[in-house]
């Protein structure tokens, strides 16, 4: 394993108050979608002209993806939303029940159809401090009806898919693993749950609490190690490490492809749990959105909701 030769440049200085998450390359706009989760807001930033808006929802939100007829779909608390970004206009699409005492939607993506995988975890008392267990994996079909597919998640977080779409990847960061899944893309079935790779095969300052993810070109998946200032490459076939790239903020929370011909990376990260003097010590660029180049690989448009 690796150190990565690339670039890394701080692309959105402080672009999350607290939890920036979410990144999601808006191809036919050329913009990166992230959302400040508990700061209700959800971003638009132009990366030419650095145009930065803002939408700001009535809950904690963590989902952002373009919807194939216009707008967006995402989530506020435990609900799904669609937003109307020239009107500001919200509307619920629908809310999950409750399973722990103040659970919400933590991570999302569509699969190649466009159905939404969108997942929940129970109450956080402090970053990465929950209520274990209280989380699900939902699938919202295109007639948008919902299915629960996983139950008893604790951190519900990245989702990805192979090429192929035989493969599914999830993350439950608790037990820090990364899942695999037999996936049937006609019905949207998934089946044969295996680890992928065992983050406790590292030590938590290593590689941190895997947590947001996406997927290049070559099978391989990226991982943003929260709290090791890391995003990891691995073989998902084989479990092992391949390589590593530092970004200057400790709490790394996710990351896409995009740009162009999507050899670019974006990398979102979190400043919530820091006192304002470890703040301004230890990680004066948390919470801000980093851009990678130079790593040789690309990756692939991320899928829109299909209604």
């Amino acid at each position: 394993m690796a150190s990565s030769k690339c670039n890394v440049e701080t692309l959105i200085k402080h672009a999350a108050s607290t939890i920036g998450e979410g990144p999601h390359w808006e191809e036919k706009a050329g913009k990166l979608l992230y959302v400040d989760i508990l700061s209700n807001d959800v971003y638009r930033y132009d990366v030419e002209t650095g145009d930065n808006e803002k939408m700001h929802l009535d809950g904690s939100t963590s989902i952002i993806v373009p919807a194939e007829d216009g707008g967006y779909i995402a989530s506020s608390l435990r609900k799904l939303c669609h937003l109307d970004w020239e009107t500001k206009t919200v509307t619920d699409i629908l809310e999950v029940p409750s399973i722990g005492s103040n659970d919400r939607f933590n991570d999302g993506k569509c699969d190649s159809n466009g159905r939404l995988w969108a997942g929940t975890m129970g109450y956080e008392s402090e970053p990465a401090v929950n209520e274990l267990e209280k989380g699900c994996l939902y699938k919202l079909d295109k007639g948008k009806e919902i299915h629960t597919m996983v139950e008893g998640v604790s951190i519900s977080n990245g989702l990805a898919w192979t090429a192929d779409n035989t493969v599914m990847y999830y993350i439950d960061s608790i037990p820090r693993h990364v899942y695999a899944y037999d996936f049937d893309q006609a019905s949207g079935s998934i089946s044969n749950k295996r680890i992928a790779v065992d983050f406790n095969k590292w030590s938590i300052d290593d590689t941190g609490l895997p947590d947001g993810m996406t997927i290049d070109i070559e099978g391989k998946l990226w991982v943003a190690g929260y709290m090791s200032s890391k995003v990891l490459q691995f073989d998902p076939v084989t479990g092992a490490k391949i390589r590593e790239v530092t970004v200057p903020g400790k709490k790394t929370t996710s990351c896409c492809f995009g740009g162009r011909d999507y050899t670019e990376m974006f990398v979102t990260s979190a400043r919530v749990g820091w006192t304002e003097e470890e703040f301004q010590q230890l990680d004066p660029l948390a919470g801000s959105v980093f851009k990678v180049t130079g790593l040789g690989v690309k990756g692939l448009p991320a899928p829109n909701y299909q209604c």
